[in-house]
């Protein structure tokens, strides 16, 4: 039986090449017995998943791992994906599962080492489609440099999911000596840093799911940002923040740091980098940029010594080209966000009510 599945067109699965009794190829679409614990479920796990994400951890197929652990304080975190479409102009399902996780132990400062990942499959996906889904992933993990040791994989009956979801969880470690990082650590006369243009990924998903042409493709920023966030990291205590502005976009980010530091926080509207493509997508779906996803943008509240020397670590940083500093922070107005405009005003940036945009990460 081959053991190795991957390559095959496009990126995915080889079925050709497997000559098993109960082939998978003869499975063009997943079917309940894939997740019945079976010979169709282990066929499923040793000739897909483990190729894919292949490495001494996992291959042992136990009920648990065994990983190695360096010196620090562990960072976990855990994630659900369930975007739709699975695949998306800049990514897929596969990379934010991915991504994302290694992006929530990286703003904690944490080095991203290992992640598990958990697989609910509508019965009638295509056989194709999940192979893509797990090259891609395979591909984003390799990338960020981190290994998917363990997993689960069930599959539900047709009309009781929305073809697949994934869920990971990440395990990362933090120095000893470093500082802690987090929402609460804000403090009056901080600078706040945003590393690029913000809305490109939950329009670059909207563009698919409504079929929406634009004169110029957008796509997501998905990205791991273990790397960005890397090279600004110092033991003296003067990176305070780090927020990936995903769900809620910039302007959840920014309430949910001046709530846990009880700081008001004030954004000059004309520093914040939004692509002229992105604006007018909005502006045409009636869409504020500052509440849109993103899968591959930081937010960064330093002290105002340090602005300097950050803004010019990132735009060093392929990940950073386009940061800017976009404003501060302030002891007056605890909790509240607000923008001065273009036109000399100043506005409040409310929490974001609810999802705008479904489905996108």
């Amino acid at each position: 039986m081959a053991e190795t599945a991957l390559p095959g067109p496009g990126g995915g699965p080889d079925f050709e090449s497997w000559a098993c009794p109960l082939p998978l190829r003869d499975y063009p679409r997943v079917v309940l017995g894939h997740g019945g614990g079976g010979a169709l479920s282990e066929e499923l796990v040793r000739h897909l998943f483990v190729p894919a994400f292949g490495n001494p951890a996992l291959d042992a197929l136990g009920d648990a791992s065994l990983v190695d652990v360096p010196a620090g304080r562990l960072a976990l975190s855990t994630d659900g994906f369930v975007v739709r479409p699975l695949v998306f102009p800049g990514g897929s399902i596969g990379e934010l599962a991915v991504n994302g996780t290694v992006n929530d132990l990286a703003m904690r400062g944490a080095t991203p080492l290992y992640l598990t990942a958990g697989f609910v499959i509508e019965e009638g996906l295509a056989m194709s489609v999940l192979g893509t889904v797990v090259a891609r992933m395979a591909a984003a993990a390799a990338a960020a440099g981190v290994q998917i040791v363990a997993g689960d994989t069930k599959v539900v009956e047709r009309g009781h999911g929305d073809s697949l979801y994934v869920t990971t969880t990440g395990v990362g470690v933090v120095p000893s000596g470093l500082p802690p990082i987090g929402p609460a650590q804000a403090r009056p006369g901080d600078k706040v840093l945003l590393s690029g243009s913000i809305g490109d990924h939950g329009i670059a998903v909207m563009s698919v799911r409504e079929s929406l042409a634009f004169e110029t493709a957008i796509v997501s920023d998905c990205a791991a940002l273990h790397g960005l966030v890397g090279c600004i990291l110092h033991d003296d205590g003067r990176i305070r923040v780090l927020r990936d502005p995903t769900r809620g976009g910039l302007a959840a980010t920014l309430n949910e740091i001046a709530t846990a530091s009880a700081v008001g926080i004030v954004i000059d509207e004309r520093r914040v980098p939004v692509k002229p493509e992105v604006r007018g997508a909005c502006d045409l779906l009636g869409l504020d940029p500052w509440h849109v996803a993103n899968e591959g943008k930081c937010v960064a509240v330093v002290a105002a010594d340090a602005a300097a020397e950050v803004l010019a670590a990132w735009r060093a940083h392929p990940l950073g080209r386009d940061a800017a500093i976009i404003g501060e922070v302030e002891a007056g107005r605890p909790g509240l966000v607000a923008t001065r405009t273009s036109l000399g005003a100043t506005r409040v940036v409310p929490m974001p009510l609810g999802e705008l945009l479904p489905r996108i990460c």
